[in-house]
């Protein structure tokens, strides 16, 4: 990836580099959650930090944690509606309890390059198959050489673990096994609005990496798709084998301008 794209798509919400809040954090689903239970849908980054820091919705016990804590969510999911990601996340997340563990586990992939770079070894373990905190502490001295120290790395991977967990591909508490997230029109529709974000169209868009987080057949992903469009969460038409996907009202004009220029060079 050029770091044209790059810059492009952070423009988008997504971030990239070296750093990332696992290596301190999980993904915080149960503190967002009740962040975004307390806030109304069209809350500014003010307002969601007003709601964390001084009201304290989160109940942490002191005033540094509870700016630590936004700091973290902030990173991890933007917590700002001008952020295409997280504005999309906003509108699917009260539509369905269920799904949104992938819902946050996706942006949480997209802002994270911490939490990104374990994507490759969790996918890549058939369901059923142990993952053990060792083998992803490996991948992750391989990926980032010489960076970790031991206790760190440790650290690392059970902040990743967790996150893995908490979005359903992962189950079990001290011994992981590879699972298979539950699937719903929702989560399906942010896996395929994330691939969009990247250029992809069409066909293409049902065989990302995104949508690699669902496990599910491309009949089954094709049976979710039409659900979603039947919602009015996307449009979802599919004449002769030839697919179209289309998210109404999801973007700016300015925001998929740039969409075009990524996808022009996907």
């Amino acid at each position: 990836m050029t770091e044209q794209t790059e810059l492009q798509l952070s423009q988008l919400g997504f971030r990239f580099g070296i750093n990332g809040p696992h290596a301190a954090r999980t993904m915080m689903l149960d503190e967002l959650r009740l962040l975004l239970h307390h806030t109304d849908s069209q809350a500014t980054h003010k307002e969601y930090a007003t709601a964390v820091v001084e009201d304290n919705v989160l109940g942490k016990p002191t005033r540094k944690a509870r700016e630590l804590t936004l700091r973290h969510l902030g990173v991890l999911y933007g917590l700002d509606v001008s952020n295409p990601i997280f504005r999309a996340m906003r509108r699917l997340w009260p539509l369905n309890e269920a799904a949104q563990p992938i819902l946050a586990l996706a942006v949480a992939l997209a802002r994270d390059p911490l939490l990104r770079a374990t994507q490759d070894h969790v996918l890549g373990q058939p369901l059923g198959a142990a993952v053990s905190r060792e083998a992803v502490e490996r991948w992750l001295s391989k990926a980032y050489p010489d960076r970790f120290s031991p206790a760190s790395l440790k650290s690392f991977a059970q902040n990743v673990a967790g996150s893995w967990t908490a979005g359903g591909l992962l189950s079990g508490h001290r011994n992981k096994t590879r699972s298979q997230p539950a699937a719903h029109p929702e989560s399906l529709t942010l896996l395929l609005f994330l691939g969009y974000l990247g250029g992809r169209t069409g066909q293409r868009l049902f065989s990302s990496e995104w949508t690699s987080l669902m496990s599910s057949s491309p009949d089954e992903l094709e049976a979710l798709a039409n659900s979603a469009s039947h919602r009015g969460l996307l449009v979802f038409m599919n004449a002769g084998g030839v697919k179209e996907v289309r998210f109404p009202g999801y973007l700016t004009t300015e925001e998929e301008r740039i969409r075009q220029e990524i996808s022009h060079v996907v």
